[in-house]
This record gives C-alpha cells, sequence and structure tokens, in this order.
C-alpha cells in the first residue's frame, strides 16, 4: 500500500485521521491570517493582537505499511538548531529562527533581526520502535522515519468490504 498523507499541505482541505494534529481554531485562524495576507498583500498591516513575522513550519504526516514518515519545512535552519523528542504518544520537533538581513544602498542603510522559536507536536496514530527512529536535514527540510513496531503492525486489520 503505498502511503496516505494525513495531515493537512498549504492549501488543503482534509483534517487529519485520528483527529487533527492542530487545535481547530489554530488551523482557523492560520487560514484567515493566509487569506487576509493574500488580500492586502505587501501592505505590511497587522490585525490586533497579531504577532509580526511568526513561524510555523508546515508538517506533512505520511503513514505507510511499515512506518510513518514526518516532514517539515524548516528554511533558514541549521540542524544544530532543532531539537526532534518521541514519546510514547507522539513526535516533537523544536527549533530557533535567527535571521539578520542588512542591505548597504547609495542613500540607504537597512538591517532587520527577526528571532523565534516554534514547537509542533504531532501525536502518533501508532506504537513506533523508538530504537530505529532516525532524522535527516537536507535543503531545509528535516524528514523524521518512525518505523512501527511489530505489535502495531500485527494488529492492523485489513477489512473487507461487501456491497448490498
Amino acid at each position: 500500500m503505498a502511503g496516505k498523507e494525513i495531515t493537512q499541505r498549504e492549501g488543503g482541505k482534509a483534517l487529519a485521521d485520528k483527529g487533527a494534529f492542530s487545535d481547530p481554531f489554530s488551523a482557523f485562524r492560520q487560514e484567515m491570517d493566509r487569506l487576509m495576507d493574500s488580500f492586502f498583500g505587501g501592505l505590511d498591516l497587522l490585525s490586533p493582537g497579531r504577532k509580526p513575522d511568526v513561524f510555523s513550519p508546515r508538517v506533512d504526516v505520511v503513514d505507510s505499511d511499515k512506518e510513518i514518515k514526518v516532514s517539515a519545512e524548516l528554511p533558514g535552519l541549521d540542524e544544530k538548531d532543532i531539537e526532534v523528542t518521541l514519546t510514547t504518544e507522539s513526535l516533537t520537533i523544536k527549533g530557533e529562527k535567527k535571521e539578520q538581513k542588512e542591505e548597504k544602498g547609495k542613500d540607504y542603510y537597512r538591517s532587520e533581526r527577526s528571532f523565534g522559536s516554534f514547537t509542533r507536536t504531532n501525536p502518533l496514530p501508532m506504537e513506533v520502535d523508538a530504537e530505529k527512529v532516525t532524522a535527516a536535514f537536507k535543503k531545509g527540510v528535516l524528514t523524521v522515519n518512525l518505523p512501527k513496531t511489530k505489535q502495531a503492525l500485527s494488529e492492523t486489520k485489513k477489512v473487507t468490504v461487501k456491497a448490498e
């Protein structure tokens, strides 16, 4: 069986299997923020209470026959800025983004700094073999492979669907 995506992607409408991996109100707010940003474009207007430049990485979770694969987009980060922790029930990705931009021109000087931390916790739909978990960071994308335990694999049962 090919892997199936169990979280939503940017612009996607489907919620995750076994419940959404994030608070539905947060997802609603993020979607509204995205709509407002696309409507107002580069006007740099902020709604009351909204923090500028809040970084929340996009995360994909794919559940295949033998493993769960979690991919997180972390542009501008180095592997030393990322912490991955695993419990029996969830995978947590933490990081800190430190960015500094500096522009010098004939008649101007511009310097911007952006700092912020993030935490993304994804519940695991089944037991994984913690000893065989691997994580790799390449070109701004963190990929965590979580092999399922033999017990979790044996508990998976195919259900026959009958037409009536």
